[in-house]
């Protein structure tokens, strides 16, 4: 009933920039909060950027000044621009979605809504 996909991963070469989206449906408003996780092969997840229903957002140390996370209510999209793509940044990149009882932020452990992942490579 509820899903997010996403869309927009690819191959790139360093330096180069991608945009992810990310459709949300089966709610008439997004979850308070939204966010951008990824996991590369051998490693744990690690989440990348949120975004709250306040416009509030969070990003991984790493990522800060090369990405941007943003929304828009009527599209009920997210999306994550990236720019200065490094090799490290190579994983499968999810969308997810929480509901906040208490007005955010939420802890991982209450995002409970995941797209289907898409490969995002950054070549050297």
């Amino acid at each position: 009933q509820v899903q997010l996909v996403e869309s927009g991963g690819g191959s790139v070469q360093a330096g180069g920039s991608l945009r992810l989206s990310c459709v949300v449906s089966g709610y008439t408003n997004l979850p308070y909060c939204l966010g951008w996780f990824r996991q590369a092969p051998g490693k744990e997840r690690e989440g990348v950027a949120g975004i709250l229903g306040d416009d509030r957002t969070s990003y991984l140390e790493s990522v800060k000044g090369r990405f941007t996370v943003s929304k828009d209510d009527a599209k009920k999209s997210l999306y994550l621009e990236m720019s200065s793509l490094k090799p490290e940044d190579t994983a499968m990149y999810y969308c997810a979605a929480a509901f906040s009882r208490n007005g955010g932020p939420c802890p991982t452990a209450d995002y409970n809504y995941w797209g289907q992942g898409t490969q995002v490579t950054v070549s050297s």
